[in-house]
């Protein structure tokens, strides 16, 4: 079996609270008896793209598990670059991909400078396929991106949801390694399907976003209660997918029930 964690949305602000909650989650995740193998991180690490964020989350990020980070709409590339992956800074789409036992992660970077909505580049749609064609051939691939190429019932990302969500869908819909879509930007954690696959959208660590069926602008619409919260996804060895989504709680575990 192969498990990775997927981060979301941590919104490193400089402040105390979301920093907190994203080191109680990679504590959590480093404590688990069976450790994830690699965690992602699908974007917004930051809130506002500053490099003294980008240093906060990087010393959040600082642990013995592998750490695979993309940006989000909130992100900055060129601070993300050479402040949190210690690179030249540059303004380019930053993909990477990782072998993680016999599973290909791709990362694809869907943000567009200055805009909250996203896209996939050209140059990183000519990534990926390069990705794909040097992918084992009978082995699992997983695909993470930050906005979700398809319809959430959510009023606020919906509107900001991954531009041409076709070109994307011919990709997933044309090679049967992909076993899976992972997002974030949501702050929710939600499954559908997209070009066949199942699309896995990431809670937030930060904060909880309402749906269509909750929302009332400009109230009800961020909740700042909840616990936060990570997905676990696990690969078999037929290559079989299945995700658990799990509160991590700022109060520590009870294994009794109070009286």
């Amino acid at each position: 079996m192969i498990l990775v964690a997927q981060v979301s949305d941590t919104h490193f602000d400089l402040g105390a609270r979301n920093a907190e909650r994203a080191e109680q989650v990679m504590a959590f995740l480093t404590g688990l008896r069976r450790r994830p193998d690699a965690i992602l991180v699908t974007g917004d690490v930051t809130d506002s793209g500053q490099h003294e964020q980008y240093a906060q989350a990087r010393l959040a990020f600082d642990i013995d598990i592998p750490v695979y980070a993309i940006p989000g709409n909130h992100d900055d590339r060129a601070a993300f670059r050479s402040t949190l992956l210690g690179e030249a800074a540059s303004t380019a789409p930053i993909n990477h991909a990782h072998r993680v036992g016999d599973l290909t992660v791709a990362l694809l970077d869907s943000s567009i400078p200055g805009e909250p909505n996203g896209r996939l580049a050209d140059e990183t749609y000519s990534w990926l396929h390069g990705v794909l064609a040097t992918a084992p051939a009978d082995k699992p691939i997983l695909l993470a991106l930050h906005h979700p190429p398809a319809y959430l019932f959510s009023p606020v990302v919906d509107e900001i949801s991954l531009d041409e969500p076709e070109k994307f869908a011919e990709v997933v819909a044309g090679d049967k390694r992909i076993v899976a879509v992972l997002t974030g930007h949501a702050h929710s954690s939600a499954t559908t399907t997209f070009a066949g696959r199942p699309l896995l959208v990431a809670p937030s660590t930060a904060s909880v976003l309402g749906g269509l069926w909750e929302l009332d602008p400009p109230d009800h619409v961020m909740d700042y209660a909840p616990d936060p919260a990570v997905a676990l996804h696990m690969i078999d060895e037929k290559h079989s997918l299945t995700t658990h989504f799990r509160s991590v709680t700022m109060g520590g575990r009870l294994g009794v029930l109070p009286s």
